[in-house]
């Protein structure tokens, strides 16, 4: 099939600099779809014409079942760069669209502000959670964000305020390209109250002599920084646990028995585009993976709240698999192995004699590899310091042929 729908990604210039490919794409379209605001820049010449309503899916999937018609999407900047191309890229082969991308609100915002856009963040806050922004903060780092909205920036502030970073320069670069352009110079507590248009792009330069407490994406968080019951994956120990799933980009983890949902977020922080399923019975524990998800910026992390194995069907093969909790339980093990994508890794880690009989003996069954952790650490006692020893844990870690 060849390709029946265009993308065109139009600048606040409008129409006049798309490339004559571009506007062919619009005039034999027989449907054209996009925002209010650039269909109001095309003639009304009788053909059929439709807005994205919300939820975007419900007209995304009325493409799909139209699909082969000559359809035409007008977008705002580049549309593969968190844009409309991208959801249908998902779904299409690239030889049945015809991309035509203009300039992208990071090209215009780096090439205003003299950024080296290969060094700088780029995330989009617009339709999502604002905690995506929390594990881009960093000493010196350099965070370009797309609004939702003029109040994003004001909400954006209140997030670095709420870590300190009050004097953080920030800068809110409104409708660029355009003879409206304007861009605002000032910090956090500068635009705490300020609204602004909503077609925006948010500049952020963290300090670098941050004295907050601001973590790293590299996995060992302080047990500190979770919210928890004294169930927890202790920092040593799942700085381990992590190393054996060794986690790649885009890849999704089943985090069973997720008790405060450590591993399942640390996993997430390693990479942007990592997924990962929390399955949790205890509802106190379900609250306090909810809220440790917020906190440290991985608001995407899905909870299953229930028991595995029950839980665990038709969600798609993972790539990783840690059973954190309910080893011992019938049937968890042996669903968790099956769903496995082959070269997936399972890992598991047990404190008890009889859990860790449960990893012998899948051990005598699977082979992998088994290793004893034994952490201590150096604690105050009077006026002395002495080790304080912790739960030996023993850990198996089995690759899926």
């Amino acid at each position: 099939m060849t390709a029946w729908l265009s993308i065109v990604g139009i600048g606040e210039e409008g129409l006049e600099n798309i490339s004559h490919s571009a506007r062919q794409a619009i005039d034999n379209a027989s449907l054209l779809i996009g925002g209010e605001r650039h269909l109001a820049m095309l003639p009304d010449d009788g053909r059929e014409r439709k807005t994205w309503p919300s939820p975007l899916m419900i007209l995304v999937e009325e493409i799909m079942a139209r699909r082969g018609e000559n359809i035409c999407i007008l977008a705002t900047g580049d549309p593969m760069h968190y844009g409309i191309g991208v959801t249908f890229a998902k779904r299409l082969p690239a030889e049945e669209m015809a991309i035509f991308p203009a300039l992208s609100a990071f090209s215009l915002a780096a090439a205003r502000l003299g950024w080296d856009l290969s060094r700088t963040e780029q995330i989009t806050l617009h339709g999502r959670p604002l905690e995506l922004l929390v594990p881009h903060l960093a000493p010196g780092s350099r965070i370009l964000a797309l609004s939702d909205n003029g109040k994003t920036p004001s909400d954006v502030a209140d997030i670095l305020q709420s870590f300190g970073m009050e004097k953080a320069k920030m800068l809110v670069l409104e409708h660029m390209g355009s003879t409206a352009e304007k861009i605002h110079h000032g910090t956090a507590q500068d635009f705490a109250t300020k609204t602004f248009r909503d077609l925006n792009t948010i500049a952020l330069q963290c300090p670098s002599d941050v004295t907050a407490q601001l973590y790293s994406r590299t996995p060992g968080l302080p047990d500190d920084a979770f919210d928890h019951d004294g169930q927890l994956t202790k920092r040593e120990i799942r700085s381990a646990t992590l190393s054996a799933l060794a986690p790649f980009p885009g890849e999704l983890l089943w985090d069973v028995g997720a008790g405060s949902g450590s591993v399942a977020i640390e996993w997430m922080r390693c990479h942007p585009a990592n997924r990962a399923i929390a399955i949790e019975p205890r509802k106190d524990r379900q609250a306090l993976i909810e809220s440790n998800c917020r906190k440290l910026g991985v608001p995407q992390l899905k909870l299953l709240k229930g028991s595995a194995p029950d839980t665990l069907k038709n969600l798609g093969a993972p790539d990783a698999i840690f059973i954190g909790g309910g080893l011992s339980h019938d049937g968890v093990f042996e669903a968790c192995w099956s769903s496995l994508r082959p070269g997936g890794r399972l890992v598991s880690n047990a404190v008890t004699i009889e859990g860790e009989q449960c990893l012998f003996d899948i051990h005598d069954r699977h082979g992998g590899s088994l290793t004893r952790l034994n952490i201590s650490r150096a604690e105050k006692i009077g006026g002395f310091t002495s080790w304080k020893p912790f739960r030996q844990v023993t850990q198996i870690r089995l690759v899926k042929e």
